[in-house]
């Protein structure tokens, strides 16, 4: 229920406002509204307030916002038809346009509430762990490396480093220079982040516990938040990575941790849980992250919304281009059950996390509708770019050809994403 409530929360905000924006942009140039409607099919709720019929309708996949003569060409100074074709593009436009506003104002709220950041964020990207099978790791990028450049961009921080990483996400080519025992080394690997598992070179944390989960070994034999583990079965743990490959090293038998908790210390023995999923022993700890707190104008936080917004529309509008090429598989995409399983897992981390991820599908929302396929915005856009081109309307029958291949398209590109989501859950995987 949970998930549920969180799905229709997420998708009626971001269909309000996309919606919201055709329907300002419409009454901007004198257009006529005769229906705006969150969803479709059976009407559930409707109110007339002026001469517009507001609607919420049973499914929620979408909406819409019905235009006096949208469907046939009326000379009425109030009807779509009748309007300039830059007019009708910046009305099509305005949904796409509002889906980014509103990831900006939410990515820009993030910004400002949340304050305090990791500290290693400031720290020189000086290598503590690097995941088995990443990017990183296929590079040949090894534990106390500095990293000092990454695709030919200088980086001082792993702020820095989370940036050009971002900005390369879809990348093939990647050359990283690192210090290495005084000497600069250059690395070099073609692969991508999002079939690699991620970049999966990351800072030096302490051995020292954060999060204990309820009901796991850590729990069970009394491990609490800030507990630091000097030594795993009497070897001596160098950091937080060193401790989980110990662990790990021990299979499911029991190991004694030398952990110190204030002045005293103590030994605890505990027996790791192997995790179905993974197949690897677990204490159900997760590594203390040091915070600092950082001052954010009003205006700086919502300029970090315009970067954040812009940049992942940058992305976004290169992964459909990968799609398109073949380089990036389909299977990555995800439909309405994956949404909801985002929405769900994002709403019980509490609504920061929410409102990150609704950022995120804002800006999805926003590129998908642009691509150039009939009856999304992006199709309406290019048929009004032709007919300014050609100087005359398309004839009817192209324009019915044309939505009818687009209703095609959409219904199977629906079935498609829905039966991958399906098949994602019946096989345990993960987005």
């Amino acid at each position: 229920m949970e998930y549920l409530v969180a799905f229709l929360v997420l998708v009626g905000v971001l269909i309000w406002f996309h919606e919201l924006g055709h329907f300002l942009m419409a009454k901007l140039f004198g257009v006529k509204v005769e229906i705006f409607s969150i969803g479709f099919g059976p009407v559930l709720l409707n109110k007339k307030i002026g001469e517009t019929e507001y609607r919420v309708s049973a499914l929620p996949l979408g909406g819409f916002v019905k235009l006096y003569g949208e469907e046939e060409s009326l000379q009425d100074p109030r009807a779509f038809s009748a309007k300039p074709n830059w007019q009708k593009i910046l009305i099509a436009f305005g949904g796409p346009l509002f889906n980014l506003i509103l990831a900006v104002l939410l990515f820009g709220l993030l910004s400002a509430v949340n304050k305090k950041v990791p500290s290693y964020q400031f720290e020189k990207p000086l290598v503590g762990h690097v995941a088995e099978g990443s990017l990183a790791h296929t590079m040949g990028i090894k534990e106390r490396d500095t990293i000092l450049e990454i695709n030919s961009v200088r980086v001082e921080t792993w702020k820095d480093v989370e940036k050009v990483v971002f900005r390369n996400m879809l990348s093939q080519d990647w050359r990283v220079v690192v210090l290495r025992d005084g000497k600069q080394v250059e690395l070099r690997t073609r692969g991508s982040i999002t079939r690699s598992g991620g970049f999966g070179a990351e800072p030096i944390l302490p051995a020292v516990i954060g999060k204990v989960l309820e009901n796991t070994p850590a729990y069970q034999v009394g491990l609490k938040e800030g507990d630091r583990v000097l030594k795993v079965n009497g070897t001596e743990v160098v950091d937080w990575y060193d401790m989980v490959k110990k662990v790990r090293e021990s299979k499911d038998k029991p190991i004694t941790l030398t952990v110190k908790r204030g002045e005293l210390i103590e030994e605890k023995t505990v027996v790791p849980k192997v995790d179905p999923r993974t197949g690897l022993p677990i204490l159900g700890v997760s590594p203390h992250i040091q915070m600092v707190e950082v001052e954010r104008p009003f205006h700086q936080a919502m300029l970090d919304g315009v970067e954040r917004t812009y940049m992942l529309s940058l992305l976004s509008v290169r992964a459909v281009w990968s799609l398109i090429t073949g380089g990036l598989s389909i299977k990555t995409l995800g439909g309405p059950i994956a949404i909801a399983q985002l929405a769900g897992e994002s709403a019980q981390q509490g609504i920061l996390p929410f409102i990150g991820m609704m950022a995120f599908i804002s800006v999805q929302l926003a590129v998908f509708n642009l691509i150039p396929l009939p009856v999304l915005d992006g199709g309406l856009i290019l048929l009004f770019l032709i007919e300014s081109l050609r100087r005359k309307p398309l004839s009817p029958k192209f324009k019915e050809v044309w939505v009818k291949a687009g209703y095609a398209i959409i219904i199977a590109l629906a079935g498609f994403v829905i039966i991958n989501d399906i098949l994602r859950i019946l096989s345990g995987g993960r987005l």
